[in-house]
C-alpha cells in the first residue's frame, strides 16, 4: 500500500510541477504570437492545462480514498484487497492464480488483477469453496475458489 501511495504522490508532484512551469510558459509564448482567437498554440496550452488539472484532481481523489483503507479491517476469511486466490475453471479443469490489488498495481500478465475489474468484483467477499460466474469480454466463465490466502495470512 505504501508503494501505491508513493507512486501517486510522485505523479501528483510531477503534474503540479508541470502545471506551475509549462502552461505559463506556453501561454506566454502564445500571447506573443498575437490574436488568441485563432492561435492554435494558445488553444493547445489551455487544453493541456485543463487536462493536467483534471488528472491532478483524479490522483488526489484516489490518494484520499487509499488513505481511508484500514488493512486491519479487511476480512480474514473472505476475498478482499490483497487476497491471493487459486481458481479452478469448471469448464477446463485448469487452475489460475490471481492476487487482488488496486487499479494502480494491476498487471494481468503477472496475475495481479484490480478489485474493480470484472473478475475482481465477482470475487470480492467470496469464500474458499464458492463457485463464481464471471462475465468477461470472452464470455461467461465459471470458477471454483480452490484456495484463499488473505492479506492477513502473510
Amino acid at each position: 500500500m505504501k508503494d501505491i501511495k508513493k507512486k501517486l504522490e510522485d505523479n501528483i508532484r510531477k503534474l503540479e510541477r508541470e502545471l506551475r512551469e509549462e502552461p505559463p510558459l506556453a501561454l506566454k509564448t502564445a500571447l506573443e504570437l498575437g490574436d488568441l482567437r485563432e492561435n492554435a498554440e494558445y488553444q493547445t496550452a489551455k487544453e493541456r492545462q485543463s487536462y493536467v488539472q483534471a488528472q491532478l484532481a483524479q490522483l488526489r481523489e484516489r490518494l484520499s480514498r487509499l488513505s481511508l483503507i484500514n488493512l486491519n479491517k479487511l476480512p480474514t476469511d473472505r476475498v478482499s484487497y490483497g487476497s491471493t486466490v487459486i481458481l479452478r475453471d469448471l469448464n477446463t479443469d485448469t487452475e489460475v492464480t490471481y492476487r487482488l490489488v488496486s487499479s494502480e498495481e494491476s498487471d494481468v500478465n503477472k496475475g495481479l488483477i484490480s478489485t474493480t475489474s470484472p473478475i475482481g468484483k465477482s470475487l470480492m467477499g467470496r469464500e474458499e469453496g464458492d463457485q463464481v460466474k464471471i462475465q468477461t469480454p470472452r464470455g461467461m466463465l465459471s470458477y471454483e475458489i480452490v484456495k484463499l490466502k488473505t492479506i492477513h495470512d502473510g
